[in-house]
């Protein structure tokens, strides 16, 4: 069986992680641009001033997808580059570069897939109050009118945002992202339930100005697995996958405080009882806002943890063992996650499913021989495709896959210590070389994943 026929096979990369030209084509200021800045806070104090300058070499990187036989390529619109300060004054010559890029990735037979929101905050937003301001939700919901009337009917899938838990979570909880302010729990949660607000505007609005186009959402978090095929340990890793989690230093990390909103209208009542002295004040209609009706679900996975029944009714995680393969990155090897993330994920929220990223850091160099080797990308590309191979094979209707990432680029505060592409990017000269890997996963979508 397989993919299904149709399935996409895309690549995916951000904004600020690629485009650099920070200063050109009227592009406001970000939170990125100012956080990079700050000593201490990004590695070596790498910005995303030139990054892998897609902003001028676009022409040559579609070249690159089409060669790889790229059926979708994934990309975020910097909001500064359309609205300098987040809202107000709209800039043409911002808005032209996507619309190039649009056309030139039709041209060549490839989907393109926009991102409305990969955390580059445009800063002007956030010197009145950034996501905890409420109008914020307006000014996103204008921002995804303009970006869709301009585009037109090139663009047939938008998604919303990209990973809310990392630029709340990351940005205001634990400051190790931009902007680095560090909040209150309260402001957090008043934040969140903001993003949430802009997600169901920016959805109605999308559905007004581009009827044609499917509209999706990509959250994040670890996809956990059992231990066992016991079922109390199937039962187990679901509960601990939708579980809300009382840490107050990994709050914002699960699954259902971002999801059942957006898809069932309601915050789940485990997190309303832990946070109810800290709840957001909700309007009597947002809830209503917020669960306007999308056309496909997204997640971010690229690892979990195994789980096993506690036999107590509830589950424990299982200690991971000595000498476990991890990423450069030292991110876990659990290609499981991506057999039962979709899974547990399509059982609860039952729609049309894609992976939005997947991937790993490696050390890649150019080699001798002036090619880059990465078999062990391979290696964790075919683990992980097996899984989201056989979960879809037993029902669950993957869509899609789209892998972190097309290039080497801009790692936030990693800077440019990692590297995630199947695309090797010397960031001095900007010279492009497709990795081992690239052609491996040309192969892949050239046999629909039946060597798998």
């Amino acid at each position: 069986m397989g993919f299904k026929d149709g399935f996409v096979w895309g690549a995916a990369t951000a904004s600020y992680q690629v485009e650099g030209a920070v200063t050109e084509g009227g592009r406001g200021l970000t939170v990125w641009d100012e956080f990079a800045r700050m000593p201490g806070k990004t590695f070596s104090g790498h910005t995303g001033d030139v990054a892998a300058d897609h902003y001028h070499r676009y022409v040559e990187d579609v070249a690159i997808m089409k060669a790889l036989g790229l059926k979708a390529y994934r990309f975020s619109v910097a909001w500064s580059r359309i609205l300098p300060q987040g809202y107000g004054a709209v800039n043409e010559e911002g808005l032209r570069f996507y619309k190039n890029l649009v056309d030139e990735l039709v041209k060549n037979g490839i989907e393109p897939y926009v991102t409305l929101f990969h955390w580059d905050l445009p800063y002007g937003l956030y010197r009145i109050g950034g996501w905890q301001n409420p109008a914020i939700t307006d000014y996103f919901a204008e921002y995804a009118r303009i970006v869709a009337e301009y585009l037109g009917d090139k663009v047939k899938h938008y998604i919303t945002f990209n990973e809310p838990q990392c630029f709340i979570g990351l940005g205001h909880v634990t400051g190790e992202h931009a902007p680095g302010n560090i909040m209150s729990r309260r402001a957090v949660l008043e934040m969140a339930h903001h993003v949430l607000l802009a997600h169901g505007k920016a959805t109605k609005v999308l559905r007004k100005v581009a009827p044609h186009a499917k509209i999706g959402y990509a959250p994040t978090c670890s996809a956990h697995y059992p231990d066992t095929q016991k079922p109390e340990d199937v039962e187990a890793a679901r509960k601990a996958t939708f579980d809300i989690c009382p840490d107050p230093d990994n709050f914002m990390w699960n699954v259902p405080w971002w999801s059942d909103p957006v898809l069932f209208g309601k915050y789940p009542e485990e997190g309303v009882r832990l946070y109810r002295d800290i709840m957001p004040e909700i309007g009597a209609k947002d809830m209503e806002v917020i669960s306007e009706p999308i056309d496909f679900y997204c997640q971010n996975i690229y690892n979990g943890s195994a789980v096993r029944a506690d036999g107590n009714g509830g589950y424990c995680y299982v200690p991971r063992e000595p000498g476990y393969a991890r990423t450069s990155i030292g991110w876990p090897v659990t290609p499981e996650s991506l057999y039962w993330g979709p899974r547990f994920l399509y059982e609860r929220y039952q729609k049309p499913f894609y992976i939005s990223e997947n991937g790993m850091a490696a050390h890649d160099s150019v080699s001798l021989d002036g090619k880059v080797h990465d078999p062990n990308r391979i290696d964790f590309l075919q683990r992980y495709l097996r899984c989201l191979k056989k979960t879809a094979e037993e029902g669950t209707p993957v869509e899609g896959y789209f892998l972190w990432s097309l290039m080497d680029n801009y790692e936030w505060s990693k800077g440019y210590s990692e590297r995630f592409g199947i695309v090797h990017v010397d960031y001095k000269t900007q010279v492009r070389t497709i990795k081992d890997s690239g052609y491996w996963y040309r192969d892949v979508i050239a046999g629909n994943g039946i060597h798998l």
